[in-house]
């Protein structure tokens, strides 16, 4: 989850002993593929659910980012 600027929250052990449950905060757009990297990682094994909590702001470098490639779209737009 670290990988995917997760913040985890807290992890207990499953009532039945057999599994760890997590719980974490991750931005939306990090998770996508988490599932298939989550099954390969526990052997088929692992699950997750996802629920929508909030909205944050994105990070500065990837807001500097998308203005950048807005711009050279506008910009290619113009010029067409």
């Amino acid at each position: 989850l670290s990988r995917h600027m997760g913040m985890i929250q807290s992890s207990d052990m499953n009532d039945d002993g057999r599994g760890i449950r997590i719980d974490a905060e991750v931005p939306l757009s990090n998770m996508f593929g988490y599932s298939t990297e989550l099954r390969s990682q526990t052997q088929g094994k692992g699950e997750f659910t996802m629920e929508y909590l909030r909205h944050s702001a994105v990070p500065r470098n990837v807001q500097d980012e998308l203005q950048k490639k807005h711009q050279e779209e506008r910009e290619a737009q113009n010029a067409a």
